[in-house]
């Protein structure tokens, strides 16, 4: 599949995303959507860890407004049902690691979109902003999931209602995100941990990843069944075995993701 509005590259065992609408600050048209639904998808055949990031001087500006003939038109439960919902899910449950880096703004529903990545980071001049009171709306885009998580109710109320800019150091120190980077060492930071997570048991990172979303929900008794079930699936694997083999022989471990 050809792409207009997003770049797709693969090298080194890591797909690289890049949202490229940069005269439109990245927003989410209906065909970018589409596309990016397309390419999570298509990562994890044709890599072990993906990069989504943005092209020019911002991330992604969220919702594209002007996709709609008028305001009138817009059906916003429609598009989040059918179109938001699968490609949140197609990031967040991706069976391969993702990474989020973030360049320059990160607003609406692209603030969101972000946030659903295993890993986040961010260079010095990002920012992110819930940017959604300003138009008389609500957060959406799994944002009133991700944020009372990830930085507790009393901030999540206050990115949500007052739609104030964060700073990326800010949403490093409140955990918003993994870290923050210098602003010309942002896609070198992101390829390096890429190729780490790329080169890692990434059968093994699947399960973690499953078993840390469950946890956001599941209770005590939940959760320890849950683990033991995985790891029970993980012990089995031969990533496991070599792991065992290169500890007991010092040696680097090869991971296969099988």
């Amino acid at each position: 599949m050809g792409y207009e509005t997003i770049v797709y590259d693969v090298s080194d065992g890591v797909a690289r995303i890049t949202l490229n609408r940069p005269e439109k600050m990245n927003c989410l048209s209906g065909l970018m959507r589409r596309e990016l639904l397309h390419a999570l998808r298509r990562a994890p055949e044709d890599a072990r860890a993906a990069i989504l990031t943005g092209a020019g001087r911002g991330f992604c500006s969220g919702q594209d407004l002007g996709d709609a003939r008028s305001v009138a038109d817009l059906d916003l439960e429609g598009v989040l049902r059918d179109e938001y919902e699968p490609l949140l899910r197609a990031l967040a449950e991706a069976p391969i690691p993702t990474i989020c880096a973030v360049n320059g703004a990160a607003a609406g529903a692209g603030a969101n979109l972000a946030l659903a990545a295993d890993i986040v980071i961010a260079a010095r001049s990002a920012v992110f902003i819930e940017a959604f009171a300003r138009i008389g709306l609500i957060p959406d885009a799994g944002g009133t999931y991700w944020l009372p998580r990830m930085v507790g109710l009393p901030r999540a109320m206050g990115m949500c209602l007052l739609a104030e800019t964060i700073p990326a150091e800010r949403a490093a120190q409140w955990g918003l995100i993994w870290e923050m980077t210098e602003d010309g060492a942002l896609l070198a930071r992101a390829e390096a941990l890429a190729r780490t997570l790329a080169d890692g048991p990434t059968a093994a990172h699947a399960r973690a990843k499953q078993a840390l979303r469950a946890s956001l929900s599941n209770d005590l008794d939940a959760q320890l069944s849950l683990e033991a079930k995985l790891q029970g699936e993980a012990g089995k694997t031969r990533d496991f075995l070599e792991g065992v083999m290169a500890f007991l022989e010092k040696r680097p471990a090869r991971f296969e993701g099988r």
